[in-house]
This record gives C-alpha cells, structure tokens and sequence, in this order.
C-alpha cells in the first residue's frame, strides 16, 4: 500500500505510476483523493460535534450551580441530539475509512526511477550475461524427454492422481528435487540467511498484506470451507511473520530463508511454454527474505540478487539477468530482476528466479515497523528472492549436461548431495 501522503502530493506520479505498470485507470488516483478528502470533512464535523459536546457538558454545570435549571435543560437537550448526531457521524467515518482502504488496496507501487518504462518483454533490459551456453555435437533432447527416458518423473500418473501440472518425480529425479532443496539451503545459510519451515496455507489477511490480494487471487489454489489459501510461494507466510509488530533495530536486517512447495492455478496459461517442467501447479523453491530499514533496501537488493546468481554459477548454468520494465514488473513492485537459465535442449531462457524490493509497500499493508533512534515508528523494507525455483532449474541440468550417449553428467557442487554423479 502506498503512502496517502504520497497521492496527496504527488497525484501526477502514482498516474504515471499506473499508466506505466498498465494496471487500470489513472481515474483511480481522482477516486482516492475523492474519498480522502471525504473522510477528513467528516473527521473535521466529527471532531467539531464532540469539541461542541464537551463544551455544552461544561456550560450544563455551571447553570446548574447558578441555578438557572431551564437553561441548563435546554444544553442537556442538546447534548443528547450531538451524542446522536456524533454517533452518526462515527459510523460515517467508519464507513469513509473503509472505503478509502479498498480503493488504497487497488492502488499498485511506484516504480524506482532506475526501472525502465515499457509494456512487453521486449522492454526488459538485459543487464548481464553469464556464462558458456552448451555446445553439442548431436541433436540435444529437450528435458521433457530426458525425463522420460530416464524415467525421472511420471506426469501422467500424477494427471491421473491430481491433474495436469502435478508430476511424481521417481528414483533419481527425486533424489535430484531433495539435492537441490538442500544445496540451495546451505547456501543461504552460508550467506547469513536464518532457516524458518513456513505453512502452507495462509488466511485472507496474509494474502492482503503480500499483495496476492486483491491483485493475483485467481493465480492461487482456495480452501473455501475454511477461508484459506494454498501458498502461491513462501513470501506469503513468511513476509507475514511480523505482521502487525514493531521491530527492534538493533534486530535489522532480518534476513530468512524457507524451502516450501507452491501452488499455483497459472490460469490460461497453454501451449509448448508450458511443457514439461516449463510451468507446473506444484513445485518446490527456496525463497529468500529481507526486512530491512529504508535507506539500506537497495544495497540490500543488489545483495540478494548476488546470492541467487552465485548458486546459477556453482551450478554452471550459463544465466542472464534482466532488470524488469514497468509493464512486465507487478503490481507490488518497486523494482525486480528476473534470472534466466539457458536451456540448451529447447534453445530458450527459462526464468528461475525473481527478486524484488517492495519498499514499504508490503510492510504498510501488514503494518510492520520498527523506530529508528527510539523516536517515531517507520516502515520497514521488505525485499525477497528465489534461490531457487527447481522445476526449470532441473530442466537446465538436464538439458545443458545430456552426452551424446544419452546420460546426463551432474554439476560436481552436487554430487555430495545427490549420492551420484550421473544419471543414465
């Protein structure tokens, strides 16, 4: 949520700020200062009818000590016609209150003025390329096949359990899934991240705080009977570890790591984009979290993008990192990288990780703070990262380390973990 203060001031900027984001109607920001300029001519009447009690209940006594009771009847008659009047006028300013909230809901964050401006992918700027793409002497085979032929993964006997986009992993693929959970774990431990294990369902108030609502409810999987949601990713659950506390600044920076399944609807989400490991409803990611103070959020992001790059290179997987245009960034975003592995089979990038800083914007909407100097509370920053989403990492691996006998070699960074130092 933005700062109120900010739309009063800067009205032109939050326009812009949709225009650019291409989520609805500058028309919004007109709606907000409507209703905010409502809500404080209420506050205003209100605080005038009560100013305007307390001063009739003053006048009531001192009539009565000088005895003029029929004046004094006529200010008690008042009083009671301002306490109806002032109990309208708080439920007036509930309601105003209310309704403000909702609209500040639907009102998406302001772009860092380092994002570029654009609406499509082609409007993202490649800010580094990393590493050797694979160069192979024979027809290489996308992952899906890898997968079959080492008989890694079953996706039709989990369509039959649960549905497209569900697979079993077997035997090695399996075993590779657990590697990689683990890798990616130590190595956020070794960069200072403190382990937390999350839920995996959250109530309505979590997902408002992130932003999955009102913005993104139809990309998450719902528990209707008992008003819960599937995890669409850990930022949810654990974003909303502080929720509604004052933090200690001593305690900054915050930094966490969780290793949860996420569950994703990808509604109208088809075609060959989506084969494979490419896009699936369940998958496993390691998710990387800060709270931060405001002035350290930036260096901070920098950070977190390093770490989830060292992995993309103690894996050798050749990546590149894109900084994310205002159209192709998200609703709660201030800024965001994306990483992308080459696939060497499907001859594509395929993203593996966002990171993002959301400024205040989260922790205003799950009212997180901390006070500074022990004087006035502020906002924290909230950033967070993959580190990272296996499904397309795994399709990488496989794709980019495929022999021309048809096995697969495995990164040296992971023969520890797995047990095994190929496949086939």
């Amino acid at each position: 949520m933005l700062d109120l203060q900010l739309i009063r001031n800067h009205p032109e900027r939050v326009r812009e700020a949709i225009r650019h984001k291409g989520l609805g109607d500058g028309a919004l920001v007109d709606d907000v200062l409507e209703r905010d300029a409502h809500r404080r001519k209420v506050l205003t009447d209100l605080q005038d009818a009560q100013a305007r009690s307390n001063r009739i209940s003053k006048d009531i006594g001192a009539l009565m000590r000088e005895g003029k009771k029929d004046e004094a009847q006529e200010r008690i008659a008042e009083t009671g016609r301002l306490k109806e009047r002032i109990k309208e006028l708080e439920d007036e300013a509930r309601e105003a209150e209310e309704a403000l909230d909702r609209l500040m809901l639907d009102v998406p964050n302001v772009p860092h003025e380092s994002v570029p401006v654009g609406q499509t992918p082609e409007h993202n700027a490649v800010v580094e390329e990393d590493g050797d793409k694979p160069d192979f002497n024979f027809e290489p085979l996308p992952h899906w096949e890898l997968l079959e032929r080492h008989e890694l993964a079953d996706f039709e006997r989990g369509a039959k359990v649960t549905g497209a986009g569900f697979p079993f992993y077997m035997g090695r693929g399996a075993k590779l899934q657990r590697a990689l959970v683990h890798f990616f774990l130590d190595q956020a431990a070794d960069a200072g991240y403190h382990e937390v294990q999350a839920p995996l369902m959250v109530n309505a108030d979590s997902a408002r705080g992130t932003g999955q609502l009102p913005d993104k409810e139809d990309l998450m999987y719902e528990v209707p009977r008992d008003d819960l949601y599937l995890i669409p990713t850990a930022e949810v659950p654990v974003s909303n570890l502080y929720r509604d506390e004052i933090l200690d600044p001593d305690t900054l920076p915050i930094k966490l790591c969780a290793y949860t399944p996420c569950f994703r609807r990808e509604a109208g989400s088809y075609g060959k984009d989506v084969r494979g490991l490419n896009r699936l409803h369940q998958f496993d990611k390691v998710e990387l979290l800060q709270f931060v103070t405001p002035e350290s959020s930036y260096a901070a992001l920098e950070e977190m993008r390093s770490d989830a790059e060292r992995l993309l290179r103690l894996l050798d997987l050749p990546y590149r990192r894109l900084l994310m245009c205002t159209g192709d960034m998200g609703f709660t975003q201030a800024k965001k990288y994306d990483l992308e592995v080459w696939s060497g089979g499907q001859e594509r990038w395929l993203e593996v990780s966002s990171i993002s800083n959301f400024e205040a914007f989260q922790a205003r909407r799950m009212q997180i703070r901390y006070r500074p100097d022990g004087g006035k509370t502020d906002f924290v920053h909230t950033l967070n990262g993959s580190g990272l989403a296996l499904p397309r990492v795994v399709a990488a691996l496989l794709e980019n380390n495929q022999q021309a006998d048809g096995s697969i070699r495995l990164p040296e960074v992971l023969h520890q973990y797995t047990g095994f130092d190929q496949i086939g």
